[in-house]
């Protein structure tokens, strides 16, 4: 202990004497966007309110289909690289290895893709598709088949698809092309030397900006939550003003763990939160009604499979009332969209080694069955106890969503102990987002630098707290849901052409081969 704490007082000091390391191009624009953004909402608060919310209507209704037929070519695309030929190629070069055991690289991998969501969502999710499922009547048996159905589409491996190709995109490129970590790399097929001009330089712009808005949401999401949490066990008010003190206070524990980079923050943090995580789900399989999460987990995984593609092929075509898609669905694809610099370039930062089908694989498939476990035993608990006759969560989902995952631990014994490790879960979900969502924004703009100077990473993460904060306060949950939309949208197109640049190089380096009955001879790579 004694020496991490020197270690985090050199590095303070270091902070002093260290100057800045910017890509000016993308830095300052990416700045200016954000500065805008900000200064707009505080002096016209009312104003972005209403124009946050027809942001989001407009863009979901119009553009739902396009996130959908997206989404879905980015799962197909990736299941086609882990089965093919590509599936050999190892990131790093052929004599490459892992930097990170299997269990550490799954831990932060995971901790940074989703945790403040599943806190978040845990048991709102399933219980609000239970109440109000589209296509069936609520609260029956068919609304509970198709809640955990929709809960795992959301959660599950499309979305860890978007993931898997953005950081196998930037893994690629950079360490066996030995080009700089950057989104832009991943178009160096199409782009060739223009990706260091204007066009590379307007596509990490776009890629900082969706992603700090996509982190800022969770933020907003977590925030929210952990207020809850303390009214719950404190009494403390829930208001704007606390949620935003939470923030400024949690951001400021954010940057400690950003100055000490990513083995010592960030990794100390993932295993943490991952091993709490996960005592608190056996206290609920155990405690709670074991043998019905056993054959709900089964069940819901054979029901998901088996409707997969259908599922996420939906587009609410023929509803007499449609915008269930574009609360849901459509809302989460912008979600994990607009993460997906932030995840991506986190998990080929922490995959070297790994070969093509073992990355797509393991992103695709581990982080999906917990998330499965996960969902099943919280909302499934939860439907469980609605459907025993106990309404009282109902209630409290209808009054506010942040409460549902503290209302289902009140039917545990221990609910003061759970509901404070809940809390400090949320707290070190929001810290590992932030200081991951920081260090990568900061590589971004810093150029592809892996080491950027302290002073960006701390106000990288200041910035995306002031970020939350604002969101909050200009419209709440209909501003981070606008916020992620609007930088989402454009940022899918990006990923269709990056999925086109990585097939285009794997194909180049490693050509087909064509068998004449005789011999075979590799087809030229022109």
């Amino acid at each position: 202990m004694r020496n991490f704490v020197s270690t985090q007082i050199e590095e303070l000091t270091d902070f002093n004497e260290s100057s800045l390391d910017v890509h000016p191009h993308v830095f300052f624009p990416s700045v200016v966007i954000i500065s805008i953004f900000i200064l707009f909402t505080l002096f016209n608060l009312d104003t972005a309110e209403a124009l946050f919310s027809q942001l989001m209507n407009g863009a979901s209704s119009v553009f739902g289909w396009f996130f959908i037929l997206g989404v879905q070519l980015c799962l197909l695309f990736c299941m086609y690289l882990a089965m093919s030929r590509f599936g050999h190629i190892r990131i790093g070069g052929v004599d490459a290895r892992p930097d990170y055991t299997r269990r550490s690289w799954f831990s932060m991998l995971f901790c940074a893709g989703m945790g403040i969501g599943l806190m978040f969502w845990g048991v709102a999710e399933p219980l609000s598709h239970f109440q109000n499922p589209p296509q069936v009547e609520g609260l029956t048996t068919e609304a509970a088949i198709r809640a955990m159905d929709l809960t795992f589409l959301h959660w599950g491996i499309h979305a860890w698809s978007i993931y898997a190709l953005v950081g196998l995109s930037l893994a690629y490129f950079s360490f066996n092309k030995k080009l700089p970590l950057t989104i832009r790399s991943a178009f160096y097929p199409v782009l060739g030397d223009k990706i260091h001009g204007r066009l590379g330089n307007t596509i990490d712009t776009l890629a900082v900006v969706a992603t700090l808005f996509g982190v800022a949401t969770s933020l907003g999401l977590g925030v929210s939550q952990i207020n809850t949490g303390l009214n719950y066990l404190f009494d403390v008010e829930i208001s704007k003003g606390i949620q935003i003190g939470l923030i400024v206070f949690i951001t400021s524990l954010a940057t400690i763990s950003v100055v000490s980079g990513l083995d010592h923050g960030i990794l100390k943090l993932s295993r943490f939160n991952f091993n709490a995580a996960l005592i608190l789900l056996m206290f609920l399989i155990v405690l709670g009604p074991t043998l019905f999460l056993l054959k709900s987990y089964v069940q819901n995984i054979g029901h998901y499979l088996q409707n997969l593609l259908t599922l996420g092929s939906w587009t609410e075509t023929y509803s007499r009332d449609p915008g269930w898609i574009s609360n849901w669905t459509v809302f989460y694809w912008a979600w994990w969209i607009a993460w997906s610099p932030f995840v991506g370039m986190f998990i080929a930062r922490i995959s070297r080694g790994r070969t093509v089908r073992e990355f797509i694989l393991v992103v695709l498939f581990v982080p999906s069955v917990l998330t499965f476990i996960w969902m099943t035993t919280f909302g499934g608990t939860a439907i469980n106890n609605v459907m025993g006759g106990d309404s009282t969560i109902l209630v409290a989902l209808d009054q506010n969503v942040a409460t549902a995952l503290f209302e289902l631990l009140r039917s545990f014994p221990l609910v003061s102990i759970t509901s404070f490790i809940s809390i400090i879960l949320i707290f070190v979900f929001f810290i590992t987002s932030s200081d991951s969502g920081s260090l990568v924004i900061d590589i971004i703009t810093a150029g592809g630098n892996l080491d950027p100077p302290v002073r960006q990473r701390i106000f990288w993460a200041v910035t995306e707290g002031v970020v939350a904060a604002i969101l909050l306060i200009g419209g709440g949950l209909t501003a981070l849901r606008a916020a992620t939309i609007s930088t989402g949208l454009p940022f899918l197109i990006v990923l269709i052409v990056m999925a086109y640049c990585l097939l285009k190089a794997f194909q180049k380096e490693m050509p087909p081969y064509y068998y004449d009955g005789n011999e075979i001879t590799e087809v030229s790579r022109e």
